[in-house]
């Protein structure tokens, strides 16, 4: 598996991954090729979006991480960094996530975040044990939502 930075020339392969997500019930905000390149690869809130890949260049996941700023969509603090987390169902459980949080951790770490938020669906328990296997906590809850959140350790 290999890591790295998404570029504009994944766009289509990291829409057609989201809309693999939609059709297997796991996502429900848009998917198509222009959201993708706004809220991912282009945003210009992004501090990185990571993706995996396979020996054969296909995107096993990919992850975000954006700086909040105010009157975010999720009430996120300002400064605070956002993640969004998107693996394909064909891999699953195969530490695709966990080598995409290594990036984002870094990348957080680099650019002197110390907190991370993590707005996952009530009904996303799959999501909600990923995040707390790569050390959020849940530090709020909203209607519609868990919200963890990672918290940079010193030392």
């Amino acid at each position: 598996m290999k890591v790295r930075e998404a570029t504009s020339s994944d766009v289509d392969a990291m829409s057609e991954l989201l809309e693999n997500l939609v059709a297997a019930g796991k996502r429900t905000m848009p998917a198509d090729i222009d959201y993708v390149r706004e809220h991912y690869v282009d945003n210009p809130l992004s501090i990185c979006c990571t993706l995996a890949e396979d020996d054969h260049g296909i995107i096993l996941g990919f992850q975000s991480l954006i700086r909040a700023v105010d009157g975010n969509p999720y009430g996120t603090p300002a400064g605070w960094g956002i993640i969004g987390t998107h693996v394909s169902p064909d891999a699953a459980r195969s530490g695709v996530g966990t080598r995409l949080f290594a990036a984002s951790e870094q990348a957080a770490i680099s650019t002197g975040l110390t907190k991370i938020e993590a707005f996952i669906g009530n009904a996303n328990a799959v999501a909600q044990a990923y995040y707390e296997r790569m050390g959020f906590t849940t530090y709020r809850q909203t209607e519609t939502a868990i919200c963890k959140v990672w918290t940079r350790q010193e030392g």
